[in-house]
């Protein structure tokens, strides 16, 4: 890939997270369909039944009830080939139902790491790791 493609591929990547970060649920949306190929593969296990980009729609949903100010804050971004890696910080306040936790009005902030594979200067393909330990030490759900 050339560095005009991977320029490309990370400010799509942004572009995206600066969406999740309105709390517009229409943009969100929207903007998952405008990045994400419909079909694609997600490599991270999620609690939903969806795939491809439906399930990114009802994650990110489940999210800003959960985290209703949640934002993004990318930390790095590097693009080798048709990969982007990219590092990012996650804040938000508590104030909705979240993996059975009721909500406890508690702030947090999480690291998460995200590899993700283009084509055609669209999302194909995820793999994740998101500090969930952190997350729910930071809600009070374990020690």
């Amino acid at each position: 890939m050339s560095t005009a493609e991977h320029a490309r591929n990370k400010a799509t990547f942004r572009h995206f997270c600066d969406a999740v970060s309105t709390g517009d649920a229409e943009l969100i949306s929207k903007t998952i369909d405008e990045v994400f190929e419909p079909d694609v593969l997600i490599r991270t296990p999620l609690p939903v039944e969806a795939t491809g980009a439906q399930a990114m729609k009802e994650v990110f949903g489940r999210l800003r009830r959960a985290f209703p100010d949640l934002h993004v804050a990318v930390e790095d971004l590097v693009a080798e080939g048709d990969r982007l890696v990219s590092r990012n910080v996650v804040t938000g306040t508590h104030q909705g139902e979240y993996m059975g936790l009721s909500p406890t009005g508690r702030s947090v902030a999480y690291d998460e790491i995200f590899i993700l594979r283009f084509v055609n200067g669209r999302i194909a393909e995820t793999w994740g790791v998101v500090d969930v330990l952190s997350q729910m030490r930071q809600l009070g759900a374990i020690l």
